[in-house]
């Protein structure tokens, strides 16, 4: 992997000058908030080295869980301080990751941060304070986002940044805070233009649903000039398009596994990659839906023109699935060269 760092060459990745595609998968968390926290080195050493050998090439990671570790925020939502555990550990995955020729898309935050808990460690209150105060914001890019590109920016592995994981939730989840679009992309814009001021990781943004990341529907909340409308600066836009698809969605949107990413709904303009979707495939079972094995999916995006492909999820944290669900359909991609 050394000096194969991933850039974008129009609408492809391109790795030492030859355009790749992410042949991955989510191993979100070992344990629960484990960067910074419940830290299981051997953990990750064994199962990157199991993807590696099933010709996984890129793994989304959730760096960030529920923002109740590893970060000092107080009740007005300043994050002031990153604990050195915290850097230590994520250093050890990128290492690892390195040492096994993995890509990491590390996801900042999740709709979790925001989510309603009765549990006395809980700072969703704060983090949703944040979003409603400009100098939190940049409060969380100063002490976090920026220290996040100088400290660990240099390892090739670390080839992306996933500013939130299923943002649509904290704007229409109850339970999440029903945040406005235009306080949660205000943070987005700040983040991406630092990210790309401070190093060269590739900003993207986990929509759990096509509709918040494209013109086709509710409107692209992703788009360069939507971002730019709060943070006037022509860094802060996203890299690459990164959707999920679950099987629930059928009804209401069209089939990536069935489509090229601009007849999903995305700007042909740059990469796509579908960047959850289950790994034990989807059935018939939804309007709209088809029977196709997490296998299948994989086979589908790559000879539908997408980037990439992340199945949720490797190790199995939910009832989703996990390697054994599509690990013939990983090798199959990974014999056809994942160089192309």
């Amino acid at each position: 992997m050394a000096g194969k760092r991933i850039c974008v060459r129009g609408s492809e990745f391109v790795a030492g000058d030859r355009a790749i595609f992410l042949n991955g998968v989510n191993t979100p968390w070992d344990n629960w908030n484990d960067i910074g926290g419940d830290f299981n080195e051997s953990f990750w050493r064994a199962h990157f080295t199991v993807l590696r050998e099933n010709g996984i090439n890129a793994s989304r990671v959730w760096i960030s869980c529920n923002g109740n570790v590893g970060f000092t925020i107080d009740d007005k939502g300043f994050v002031t301080a990153v604990s050195d555990k915290y850097w230590e550990d994520l250093e050890t995955l990128l290492r690892i990751a390195e040492e096994n020729g993995i890509y990491l898309m590390a996801t900042l935050m999740s709709f979790d941060h925001f989510k309603y808990s009765d549990l006395p460690l809980s700072t969703y209150r704060s983090w949703r304070a944040m979003l409603g105060n400009e100098d939190a914001m940049d409060a969380y890019v100063d002490n976090f986002v920026v220290p996040l590109c100088r400290k660990l920016g240099h390892y090739d592995s670390l080839f992306s940044i996933d500013l939130c994981n299923e943002p649509d939730w904290i704007h229409e989840n109850e339970d999440c805070g029903q945040i406005e679009w235009s306080r949660i992309c205000a943070l987005f814009a700040k983040e991406a233009a630092a990210i790309h001021k401070n190093s060269d990781i590739l900003v993207t943004i986990g929509f759990a649903m096509i509709k918040y990341n494209s013109v086709r529907y509710k409107g692209d909340f992703g788009a360069d000039r939507y971002l730019q409308s709060f943070y006037g600066d022509p860094d802060a836009r996203l890299d690459y398009y990164s959707p999920h698809y679950y099987e629930w969605m059928a009804p209401n949107f069209s089939l990536p596994f069935d489509r090229t990413p601009a007849e999903f709904g995305l700007d042909a303009s740059r990469p796509a990659v579908i960047g959850e979707f289950p790994a034990a495939g989807m059935t018939s079972a939804t309007k709209g839906s088809r029977d196709i094995s997490g296998s299948g999916c994989y086979t589908a995006l790559y000879e539908n023109g997408w980037n990439g492909a992340f199945a949720w999820t490797s190790n199995g944290v939910d009832h989703c699935g996990n390697l054994d669900d599509f690990r013939e359909g990983a090798k199959e991609i990974a014999g056809r060269g994942l160089f192309r």
